[in-house]
């Protein structure tokens, strides 16, 4: 058996880096093909280095384009190195176009697919992510999903459900391995002179929320009356989309701290000495769930509606009214839910499956 191993942004290589680990482990042979969807330092290698995670195999440098091109660069990239490699089955990890790009090359050479973190539905198909999922899920083999809720989403789409395999979600695995080495040794309260649970955290980064200029001056709107009203102090890592968009539109943010992109223990730092995280990543809703940390997303729905039902999540859309009321609902939450994510060893499950299905 020979495993390779699809990625290209930063939740892709934390997703998988418990996968990694337990290959590394048994001495499963498997290659890394990073697409490069995600190309900066901060926003990639460092991720790495920090994991402490084997170099990529293989990098296709696809870098930024529309979803196209950049979907059809990764499909030609990726068809070229498994059709050389000929790996056992290609796993893939969520909903990016390095997931889709990913799957189609396989299923045109006949390759298993594995879809880490399959199921997941916004019910909302403006979203390209949603696209990818959707795609994804019918062309694969194996579909190991987070939460029943994913696999119920299956069984109604008509999948076969001795394709389905309930595992858990590998955020758990990453947050449990890394959380005590991050505040151990990454912590970032004195770099930027915060008090821990008396801060406001914030991350933006999807298309329909940066790439326009109404809503994401409606956004810092919002966030900048959390300022003056409460007097918290908000602090926002600067996706490079985000951050071409402020410079770009002259945008106004006020009082925010806006810092760098920042690496993922740094950040899981950041998240869990956080009063309140606002976001529009699903990632970070399940980090926030995870963690025990309330969360406002900046969206009009979620794929990730466990964290809804735990309590730990609410929506709150775009409008400044809106996400000043949604965070005074949340302000006071106490960390009462349970973790709907699983306990840990989702990739020690999706490893040991492969090797009953494969070897």
């Amino acid at each position: 058996m020979k495993i390779g191993i699809i990625l290209g942004t930063r939740p892709e290589i934390i997703k998988m880096s418990p996968i990694i680990r337990y290959c590394e482990k048994l001495s499963i042979p498997f290659f890394i093909l990073h697409t490069g969807q995600h190309y900066s330092y901060e926003m990639d290698s460092l991720f790495f280095k920090q994991l402490m995670l084997p170099n990529p195999t293989f990098n296709l440098n696809i870098g930024s384009g529309s979803h196209a091109v950049q979907t059809a660069k990764i499909l030609i990239g990726v068809e070229e190195i498994i059709s050389r490699e000929h790996p056992s089955i290609v796993l893939v990890q969520g909903d990016t176009n390095t997931v889709l790009g990913g799957a189609l090359a396989a299923v045109k050479l006949h390759i298993p697919i594995g879809h880490i973190e399959a199921g997941l539905r916004s019910n909302d198909r403006t979203m390209p992510e949603e696209i990818n999922r959707i795609v994804t899920d019918h062309l694969s083999n194996y579909l190991f999903t987070p939460t029943i809720c994913a696999q119920n989403n299956l069984i109604s789409e008509g999948i076969q459900k001795d394709k389905i395999f309930s595992v858990g979600n590998t955020i758990v695995d990453s947050v449990n391995y890394n959380l005590s080495i991050a505040n151990s040794q990454y912590s970032q309260m004195n770099i930027y002179s915060l008090s821990p649970k008396q801060y406001v955290l914030v991350t933006l980064h999807r298309a329909e929320n940066v790439d326009s200029v109404s809503r994401l001056k409606k956004i810092f709107q919002g966030l900048t009356s959390i300022i003056n009203d409460y007097n918290y102090p908000v602090i926002l890592p600067v996706h490079p989309r985000t951050k071409r968009m402020i410079e770009q539109e002259k945008i106004s943010f006020g009082n925010i701290l806006l810092i760098n992109p920042v690496g993922y223990l740094e950040f899981l730092n950041l998240e869990f000495n956080a009063k309140i995280i606002l976001t529009d990543s699903g990632g970070v809703q399940e980090e926030a769930c995870i963690l025990g940390v309330p969360c406002v997303t900046i969206r009009e729905n979620t794929e990730r509606p466990e964290t809804i039902e735990v309590g730990s999540n609410i929506l709150a859309g775009t409008e400044p009214d809106s996400i000043i009321r949604c965070f005074c609902a949340m302000l006071e939450k106490k960390y009462e839910w349970s973790n709907p994510y699983g306990d840990g060893k989702a990739g020690e499950r999706i490893v040991e499956c492969l090797k009953t299905k494969l070897l």
